[in-house]
Formats: C-alpha cells, sequence, structure tokens
C-alpha cells in the first residue's frame, strides 16, 4: 500500500482529458463540460488530434505536445489505446490518471496471454503511475472545483468522502445529496479497482483535514490486509459507514464440515467490517440516513460521544406517544435510555408543570410555550448522564415549529453531546425541519427513523472498543506446542491424508492445552478391546474412514458400550452398516473414545476454524449439536483474539442465555471458554497448516470446557497459504534498553500509544517538529497521531523508546523510528526523532539498527529517508549505518542498501 501519488488524482494543479469532444453523447463531452463548469482553477487541456479548439479551449494532437506534464489525466478513448496512453504519460511525467474506457479485462491484441488491464498497470508500474479504473465514473473534489467525472451534476462542497465501485448508484447518491443540500469532499468512483482501491483511499482520506467521516458502497474487496489496516487507521479518527452488497450465503453449498457450512461470505465480510472499527448498514437508506445524521452533527462532538462508549440516550417530546414509540424503538434495537438523576429531575422540575413525565422520556406536554422547551433542553444538554439527545416535536396550535426551533436551535448547534431531531407531520413542522437542516442539526421524520440513526451511533461506538486491542504472538513455551503439532501433521501429510482422524485431531487440541476426551485410532477389533480396557467402560465405538466426515451420517456410532463382548458386537454391526450404506467408501479401522461423562447443566458448543480466501482464518462459536446448521446461534471472530476480543465474540453469538444458570442448573465456566477461544486464536496464528476445524460438540458447564469430538482438515499443496488479515503484534522485537540510570522499554508502537505519541510530539520544539516533518508546524494532528499509532506490522513499522518503571516519567515516549515499505516491499521510507532530552546518547543509532534489522528480515532491499540538509545530527546519524546522502535543494536523500550481510555501522553488523 502507498499513498504516492494520490495527491495529484485527488487534488491536481492540472488536467488533461484524452478524448475531449463537442459532439453531443460523447463520454468526451461531459467530461470536459464537468471540468470547466466545475470551476478548476488550473489549466485544462483537452487532447483531441482533430480539432485545434474543443469547447472555447485551446486543443492539443497528442501527449507529446502538451507544454508540461498534466499532474491529472483523464482517459475516455477505446480500450486498445489505453496501454499505450498510460506508457506515453509515465515517460512525461504524469502521476495519476483516471480511465473512464469500460472492456479492459478482454485479452491485449499484442500479448493475448494478459488482459488490457494488465498490460495497463505493468506500462504504469516503472513509473509509479496511479490509475483510478477503469470503468468507472470519475473523481469530484468540490473544494478544488475538480469534476474529472460524466456525473450528470455537481457535487456540492462538504466534509464527507463517498467511495463507491458502482456508477449508477454514484450518480444516484449525488442527485439525491444535492436535493438535500449533503456536500462532500470527494466523490470518488473505483470501477473496477485494477490500482487504486478501497485501502489506499481510505489511507488517504483518514488524514484528510477536508474529510470529517467517510461512506462506502462496497461489492468486494481484493487485498484484505491492505483493507483491513487502512480502515482500522481510518476508523480511529474518523466514522467510517459502509453498505455491503452481495449477501446472499454462498458458504453453505457442499460444506465439508459444520464451519464450512455456517460462515457464509458474508459473515466473513460482517467479522472484518467489525473488527476494522466499520459501521455497516444494511440498506441504501439506512447509508443515506447515516449520511444526513453526519452531515449534520458536530463532529467533535459526536466522535467524542462514540469513543466514549456510553452512548445513553435522553428522549425530549411533547407528545407521550412520539416518546413511548422512540422509547420502544430504542429498547428493541439494544439501546439504553439515560437513567435521570435526581439532581437533573430536580433541574427540570423548576421549570415544567406538575404533571410532566418526570421520567424519560422526557414529556414536557403538548401546550408547552416555548420557554418549556428552552428549559428542558438545557438541563438534559447538562445532565451528566445523558450522552445524547432526541428532540421531537408535533405540532400544536400553541406555538409555530419555526419558533420552537430557532429559540431551541442555539443551544442544540453548541451541544458537546450529539443531537438528532424529529419534527414530526408534514406541512405544519417543515419551517422547523428546514431550519434545522440550514443550521446543520441533524432531523428525522419519525421516532423510529431518530432511533435507527442513534442506533447506528452506538453500534459504531461498540466497534470502537475493538479498534484499541492489540494481540500478541501468544507465550514463548508454544515452541514446543508448535514443534509437536507440526511433527503430527508431517505423519499425517506422509500417509496422504489431509483429515486428521479422531485420535490426530484430539491429539492436536491436547497439545494446545484444551481439555479432550481420551481417544485412540485401532486398527482391528481386538486393538479396540484393548483400548476400551486400559480407558475402562464404558466407551463410544466409531467407524474410521477418510471418506466419511460426519460418522452420524452412515450410523458409524455406538455410545454407551460396557464390555469386550459388547465392543466385538458393536463393530461388527458398524462394519456391516457402513458397508450396505457407503460400499464406496474405505474402513480404515476404528475409533475407541472414553464417553464423556454425563452431569447435570452441559451444553454442546461448538468452535469451528474455516480459511475465507480473502480474509484468512476466521474462528466460529455457537451452540453445537447435530443441528447445528439448522439454527443461527453463531458469531465470528477474525484472529489473533485476547481476552475483551474473545469475550466479544461470546457475546455476540448468543449463546450467553443459555450459558447462564437457569431453574437449579449451575452457570457454565464461561472463563474457561474464553481461555479456549485464546488457545485455539494461538493455534491458528502458528499453525498455518490447518485449514479447518470443528470441536463440535465442545462440553461446557460450571467445572469447565471438555472436547467431546472433533475434525481437523490440512491445507492441500494446491492451496494458496492465506495469511491472517490482521497480523499479530511483534512481541520478539521488544527490548529492554539500560541507559545510564535509566530503563527504556524498546518494542513496536500499540494503538493504545497515540496519546503517549501526542505528549512526545507536544513537547518538542517547534524546530524539532520542522526537522522531523520537514515543514514548520505547531503540532501534529491527531488524524496522524492516530494513522502512526494503528499501525499493519507487515507494511510498516513504528519502533518507540519508553520510559519503563514506577516514576513520574513511566510509559513516556523517548523516541521513534517509522519505517514504510511500498507494496511489493522492495523499498521502505523511515523518520526519526529523539526527545531533545535523550538526544546525543546512541538512543537515535539503536533505533535505527533494530529497524534495519528488521526490514531486512522482512526481504526489504533500500531504505530511503530525507532531511534538512541543516539537520546535521540525523546526517552524522545516517552516515553511521553506510547511508549515502544526495544533497538536494536543501535536503538530502538519505539512501542504504539492505543487501544481505550488508554492514550498518558502528561498532554492530547485523547479518541474516
Amino acid at each position: 500500500m502507498t499513498l504516492r501519488n494520490l495527491y495529484p488524482l485527488l487534488a491536481p494543479q492540472s488536467v488533461a482529458v484524452i478524448g475531449a469532444s463537442e459532439r453531443t453523447g460523447r463520454l468526451g463531452t461531459v467530461l470536459l463540460r464537468n471540468l470547466i463548469q466545475s470551476g478548476f482553477k488550473g489549466p485544462v487541456w483537452p487532447v483531441n488530434p482533430k480539432h485545434r479548439e474543443v469547447q472555447g479551449l485551446p486543443a492539443w494532437p497528442d501527449l507529446r505536445s502538451l507544454p508540461q506534464p498534466p499532474d491529472l489525466a483523464v482517459i475516455c478513448t477505446p480500450p486498445e489505446t489505453v496501454v499505450d496512453l498510460i506508457s506515453q504519460l509515465g515517460r512525461k511525467g504524469t502521476k495519476a490518471a483516471v480511465v473512464i474506457t469500460a472492456g479492459l479485462k478482454k485479452a491485449w491484441s499484442p500479448d493475448p496471454s494478459r488482459s488490457t488491464e494488465q498490460a495497463m498497470l505493468e506500462a504504469a508500474r516503472p513509473h509509479l503511475l496511479r490509475i483510478l479504473g477503469p470503468n468507472c465514473i470519475g473523481v469530484l473534489t468540490p473544494a478544488v472545483g475538480l469534476n474529472a467525472s460524466f456525473a450528470p451534476s455537481q457535487a456540492l462542497p462538504g466534509w464527507l468522502a463517498f467511495l463507491t465501485q458502482s456508477g449508477a448508484l454514484a450518480t444516484a447518491l449525488l442527485d439525491w445529496a444535492k436535493e438535500r443540500g449533503i456536500g462532500f469532499s470527494h466523490f470518488i468512483s473505483l470501477g473496477d479497482s485494477a490500482d487504486v482501491d478501497f485501502g489506499d483511499l481510505l489511507d488517504y482520506l483518514a488524514t484528510d483535514a477536508q474529510t470529517q467521516a467517510i461512506l462506502l458502497y462496497v461489492e468486494s474487496i481484493r487485498h484484505a490486509r491492505k483493507f483491513m489496516s487502512a480502515a482500522r487507521a481510518a476508523a480511529r479518527n474518523k466514522p467510517v459507514i459502509l453498505v455491503k452488497a452481495g449477501r446472499a450465503p454462498e458458504g453453505a453449498r457442499a460444506a465439508a464440515s459444520h464451519t464450512g457450512a455456517l460462515a457464509g461470505s458474508d459473515e466473513v465480510y460482517e467479522a472484518a467490517f467489525r473488527r476494522a472499527g466499520l459501521l455497516r448498514v444494511d440498506t441504501l437508506e439506512a447509508l443515506f440516513d447515516a449520511a444526513q445524521t453526519l452531515s449534520h452533527c458536530d463532529s467533535e462532538a459526536l466522535w467524542s460521544a462514540l469513543k466514549a462508549d456510553r452512548m445513553r440516550l435522553a428522549i425530549l417530546t411533547n407528545g407521550g406517544g412520539a416518546g413511548v414509540l422512540a422509547a420502544d424503538a430504542l429498547s428493541l434495537g439494544g439501546g439504553r435510555l439515560a437513567q435521570l438523576s435526581t439532581v437533573t429531575l430536580a433541574s427540570l422540575d423548576q421549570g415544567l408543570p406538575a404533571t410532566w413525565s418526570r421520567d424519560n422520556p422526557v414529556d414536557i406536554i403538548g401546550d408547552a410555550p416555548i420557554e418549556r422547551y428552552v428549559h428542558a433542553l438545557g438541563c438534559l444538554l447538562a445532565a451528566e448522564e445523558v450522552d445524547g439527545l432526541l428532540f421531537m416535536h408535533a405540532p400544536t396550535a400553541v406555538v409555530p415549529a419555526s419558533d420552537i426551533a430557532l429559540a431551541c436551535l442555539p443551544a442544540l448547534k453548541q451541544s458537546p453531546k450529539p443531537v438528532l431531531c424529529c419534527w414530526l407531520g408534514g406541512q405544519a413542522v417543515a419551517s422547523g425541519r428546514q431550519l434545522c437542516h440550514e443550521a446543520h442539526v441533524a432531523s428525522h421524520a419519525t421516532p423510529e427513523r431518530s432511533i435507527a440513526a442513534w442506533l447506528q451511533l452506538c453500534r459504531c461506538a461498540h466497534n470502537q472498543r475493538l479498534l484499541n486491542q492489540w494481540v500478541g504472538t501468544g507465550p514463548p513455551d508454544l515452541a514446543g506446542a508448535v514443534r509437536a503439532s507440526q511433527a503430527l501433521i508431517e505423519r499425517a501429510r506422509q500417509d496422504q491424508r489431509l483429515w486428521l482422524g479422531d485420535a490426530d485431531s484430539m491429539r492436536l487440541l491436547q497439545l494446545w492445552g484444551l481439555p479432550v476426551l481420551q481417544t485412540r485410532a485401532c486398527a482391528t477389533v481386538e486393538e479396540a478391546v484393548l483400548a476400551a480396557q486400559q480407558m475402562s467402560y464404558p466407551v463410544a465405538l466409531k467407524i474410521a474412514s477418510p471418506d466419511i466426515l460426519h460418522k452420524s451420517d452412515v450410523g458409524g456410532v455406538m455410545l454407551g458400550i460396557r464390555g469386550p463382548a459388547y465392543l466385538r458386537q458393536s463393530a461388527e454391526c458398524l462394519r456391516d452398516r457402513f458397508k450396505q450404506r457407503r460400499p464406496d467408501a474405505r474402513l480404515e479401522g476404528y475409533t475407541v473414545q472414553a464417553m464423556a461423562q454425563a452431569r447435570d447443566g452441559q451444553r454442546e458448543l461448538i468452535v469451528g476454524l474455516k480459511v475465507d480466501p480473502l480474509f484468512g482464518p476466521v474462528l466460529l462459536l455457537g451452540q453445537g449439536g447435530m443441528d447445528v446448521e439448522l439454527h443461527h446461534r453463531h458469531a465470528l471472530a477474525l484472529p489473533p483474539l485476547n481476552e475483551p476480543l474473545a469475550q466479544d465474540l461470546i457475546e455476540r453469538s448468543g449463546i450467553e442465555p443459555w450459558l447462564a444458570g437457569h431453574r437449579g442448573r449451575p452457570p457454565a465456566r464461561r472463563q474457561a471458554l474464553v481461555e479456549t477461544l485464546l488457545k485455539l486464536s494461538q493455534l491458528v496464528s502458528r499453525l498455518p497448516d490447518v485449514a479447518e476445524f470443528d470441536i463440535n460438540p465442545l462440553g461446557i458447564d460450571d467445572l469447565g470446557v471438555m472436547a467431546i469430538d472433533a475434525r481437523i482438515r490440512l491445507r492441500a499443496s494446491q492451496e494458496v497459504l492465506t495469511q491472517l488479515a490482521i497480523l499479530p503484534y511483534p512481541e520478539a522485537l521488544e527490548e529492554t534498553v539500560v541507559l545510564g540510570t535509566r530503563t527504556l522499554t524498546l518494542r513496536p508502537i500499540r494503538p493504545e500509544d497515540a496519546s503517549a505519541l501526542k505528549r512526545f510530539y507536544a513537547s518538542a520544539s517547534s524546530q524539532d517538529l520542522r526537522l522531523r516533518f520537514l515543514a514548520a508546524r505547531r503540532e501534529v494532528p491527531l488524524s496522524e497521531l492516530a494513522r502512526y499509532s494503528q499501525t499493519d506490522y507487515d507494511r510498516e513499522m513504528t519502533l518507540v523508546l519508553m520510559a519503563a518503571g514506577e516514576g513520574a516519567n513511566a510509559g513516556e515516549m523517548i523516541g521513534e523510528v517509522r519505517a514504510v515499505c511500498d507494496p511489493d516491499r522492495q523499498r521502505a521510507e523511515f523518520a526519526a526523532q529523539i526527545a531533545r532530552g535523550s538526544q546525543g546518547q546512541g538512543l537515535g543509532l539503536h533505533l535505527m539498527r533494530k529497524v534495519i534489522g528488521y526490514l531486512r528480515d522482512r526481504g526489504v532491499q533500500e531504505l530511503h529517508g530525507a532531511c534538512l540538509l541543516e539537520n546535521q545530527s540525523m546526517l552524522a546519524l545516517a552516515r553511521r549505518p553506510g547511508f549515502s546522502v544526495r544533497a538536494q535543494e536543501g535536503t538530502a536523500e538519505l539512501v542504504l542498501a539492505l543487501g544481505e550481510g550488508t554492514p550498518i555501522g558502528g561498532d554492530q553488523t547485523l547479518t541474516v
């Protein structure tokens, strides 16, 4: 992932329209007209070989004749011309292009083994030319007057960014938003997303000061880890709301395991969006409502409330029935009414009649004058137990709606808490609704729509908690479990088995600390009799066949066997039944298993793993048993997990009431389930050869858990090794650094370090900040701080030095070095800073050595940096590891080759 050259795409200084025309019905005609009418201030160069002038502008016959390289080129010529045009633009120095043209999936005529799209990307790559599209509507940035699209209307300026993979939806939403006065910072149609995709644009918009919320229409995602990293960074800064098309279940078709049947692709997307801190809505109508809410909410108040994660709502109304409807909708949706304190009630009593509701909803009675509205509003906005307010008004003949709106809007606009309005009715309240609209206060037409908007914000708040979670790779004592598991897996591969038998499946789970029933694989009946005697009766007997996954489907299980004679008889019965029902299948023997002790109150769960082709490993938890596919009491989560994430998975699975005690049955030991989920998360993270498993049932009661039955599938040789969508925190990079009398901790940055990073930059002098960022700046915006602390450890690394111990400075940041890799990991760029009081003590060199070693281990070939020529300390530091220094216009370019064994200077050499 890289942000390189996205600025010329979204805020260019000059634009060339290739295929510009003035013939009616041509895309080139609409594109050029939109660009001219949008008020773009820079030069616009139509390119058309047949005309000297197009739509009143001088036209240029080809790219070579343009007076200078355009920042942005818009291409709307036939597919066969695109590859050569991109090549010419790259050589000329253009850094971004919008390819409107469709049909690039077809074979490229000079080389039919490649598509035209592939050839286009290969032509752009040497020049780092970024491409939006192909097959897209285009891009609009109203703040700079850019409308490089063939949309039927201009976008209003605003602070919502909208990204869509659907051109038809783009034009519809643009028309809808204009009618309602909703503006955009950026309005972007991605089309086929051959190059620039959601990940790139989310990375850009995460720190874009003009964008305060991001809306997405998603049909598919290509690069899961790239998307997850960018989405998590963006969602830490501002609300990101999306609607995802294609919800029909796909995963249940011909699934080999229960998990494969249950974990449909849309559920995996849902789990990914939740983990990324995004708010998913189900319909376009809900997306429009969310857009309206966000575009009319004070962003700072909204974001503060979301991160507080309380979201207790007060409802102020002049009609009791409307208040009850709103309260019902809130309760049914899982929201929370604020419980008004005695202080708040007393305050309300001072300005309300004795007959008011004295509860939430606050019903101020239908004859309320303006003063009553203002008083109640002030009391509720000042109440500490209220996190947000729904202001509702039904028309009356007492006071015109416009008068009420004019009196209340000052308090609503200045509220430090998010507020929503609901003007019930039609023409009688139209003036109040319009005044709210003009004042940018969110307003909805019904109690239900208002509450739906509030619940959207509540879900967004909940997802924000997941963003603050970081998960390590697990304790070092897992190395033994990894080695033993790999040996077991290798034996299975040598036997050409992808599905582990019952005994091997249980053994693998046992290696990772899960309690399992004693299980033995037996080739003959006599071996089964001996195994049963060693376990002690009663036992269960099952067939062992590589062709049968669900043994109960063929009657391949006998339970409660209490002696050797009965066991032999059972084995014969199972064999005959097996041959009759599946004569084509192989019988390799039997599995003998100790019977699970029947305990009152034991519940059956299912815990499973599926490797999604896009997002990688996905864990499933739900109610288990033979009928697991018949209900929907389950939930999914992306590993790795920590305890809060495991608790969240349990809450979402729908099994909590079932685990609780009921009518004398003791509650199940929930913590044992949490520990099981954490162990399985570690197994998934450390054993990429495990492609699928079911533990069904996983018994749970007040004493703990027990794996009763399990099946595990290994990754086939032809299956792509799919990585975790979220890389675990690299604990191996942590170390202790002793500096005189001080002890420091050197480690990768974590999400919760944003506040320490803020203090680190705030304590720096303006000169230090200028040297660090190569430009004068008084502070580092919160958006950048969140971006720097929410990293994808696979593509970037920030190492920090933190004060250790328990003193006054414990937890303070002393230094940082940040390196970001290009998508192909051939090159990385770095920046570093040490706190003023700790400079000149060798900490910078230590950080540099550490990050250089990390990048070399990742296969990065070159490390680049830049500094001002006056920054002599940075230049001296760079020369120690062996950077070459090249001066240019007041700055120095720093380059270090990271080939294997290259020394990094000083008294230490890192080799691989």
